[in-house]
């Protein structure tokens, strides 16, 4: 999804070789992973906007193959933030936290300015846009801004910080600020999802980023467990992934905070259950964090230590985040407008694919058309160390 591997120079920790590589393997994996999952998404949002997909997922009209396909994706923005952050923390292992600082404070405004030009321009394919969405490349990059002040505090504040603002944000939800206030744009880009104009341009805020930072900073404060062995960190991770997944499942059954509450549907249990996993995304509630953390914290634990050639590719996948990000939105527009010039306008004002089924075979469809490029820019970033403009890649 995003250009979110900072880059190690393992030849200057103090960790071994080997081990070195090991773990950040794992992490490519998983990163991998996600990014081949988020295709599915990015699919589905190209050439299936004629299904009306609300936030959160309105269970009782969305057809259940829709809806479990766009809740697989929902691992993909927490995952890639928290990532960031702890990639952040191995970066800060082989250089000075003032390297670190800088290099956040740059990379976060490479994202920020990404976001609204290649970025958005691949969405809506047109310059100057007329709408700009600013998603998950914009919070990114903000995030990143902010953990290069953050790391200057002692790790257990950084932590603090992020429980802090993961566990607390929903208790400002009922705060809105009327469009004529000066306070209605700035909150619009921390915390309350909306639009608004500026420069003649409508500004959608569609990743407010205020749960976001605390996620990057959440991410860097585990940062440590990558100095444990392999078999200890494993654990570790397994213990995150069940206890915040059960702490997800206790506190979504209270209805006692941290999401909209639900409640079941007589007489239908499948829709029953998509209320329970209908969770709010933009910006993302506290359950929808602990799940979908949950989760990464088990594929962490899953890959470490995997060689087999499934692990291998995502982890190539996962070495070159933002070429894949790029090359993939441009694929899938120059796809959308190829089927509107053979096929036309088949549903309404935009072409749309039959069925979840078609959408779904257009994925796996792409995939490996995808992989092949990816894997040939991660080989030549590893190849050409010398090309520092790369790594912002």
């Amino acid at each position: 999804m995003t250009g979110l591997a900072l880059p190690l120079d393992a030849s200057r920790t103090t960790t071994p070789p080997a081990a070195a590589t090991a773990r950040l393997a794992s992490i490519d994996a998983v990163r991998g992973l996600v990014m081949v999952i988020m295709l599915l998404d990015h699919v589905r949002d190209t050439f299936c906007t004629h299904w009306a997909v609300g936030d959160p997922m309105d269970a009782r009209i969305v057809a259940p193959a829709l809806f479990f396909s766009r809740t697989l994706a929902a691992i993909c923005a927490p995952t890639f933030i928290a990532l960031t952050g702890l990639s952040a923390w191995l970066y800060g292992q082989t250089h000075s936290r003032a390297e670190t600082s800088r290099f956040l404070l740059t990379r976060g405004l490479f994202l920020m300015l990404l976001e609204v030009t290649l970025v958005g321009f691949a969405w809506s394919a047109k310059f100057p846009p007329e709408t700009l969405w600013l998603q998950v490349i914009w919070a990114i990059g903000v995030c990143m801004i902010a953990l290069a002040g953050l790391i200057h505090l002692p790790r257990i504040a950084i932590a603090a910080i992020g429980v802090a603002i993961v566990a607390g944000h929903n208790l400002l939800d009922p705060v809105t600020f009327a469009p004529d206030s000066p306070w209605f744009k700035p909150w619009a880009l921390v915390h309350h999802r909306t639009a608004f104009e500026w420069m003649g341009i409508t500004i959608k805020t569609t990743y407010p980023v205020l749960a976001w930072i605390g996620v990057i900073a959440l991410g860097y404060a585990i940062g440590p467990w990558f100095r444990l062995a392999a078999q200890v960190r494993q654990r570790r991770f397994a213990w995150l992934g069940v206890g915040l997944l059960v702490g997800f499942v206790a506190l979504r059954t209270s209805n006692l905070y941290g999401d909209a509450p639900w409640a079941p549907l007589p007489g239908d249990t499948l829709r029953s259950v998509m209320r329970f996993m209908a969770l709010t995304k933009y910006p993302p509630s506290l359950l929808f964090l602990m799940a979908t953390l949950g989760v990464a914290a088990l594929l962490l634990a899953l890959f470490e230590g995997r060689d087999g050639r499934l692990a291998r590719a995502l982890a190539v996948m996962g070495g070159a985040p933002m070429a894949f990000y790029l090359l993939h939105l441009y694929v899938l527009r120059g796809l959308y407008l190829l089927a509107v010039a053979i096929w036309g306008t088949n549903q309404g004002a935009v072409f749309g694919l039959p069925s979840v089924g078609a959408m779904w075979l257009m994925y796996l469809l792409l995939i490996v058309p995808l992989y092949i490029p990816t894997k040939w820019f991660a080989e030549l970033k590893r190849r050409r160390r010398d090309l520092r403009w790369l790594r912002y890649l």
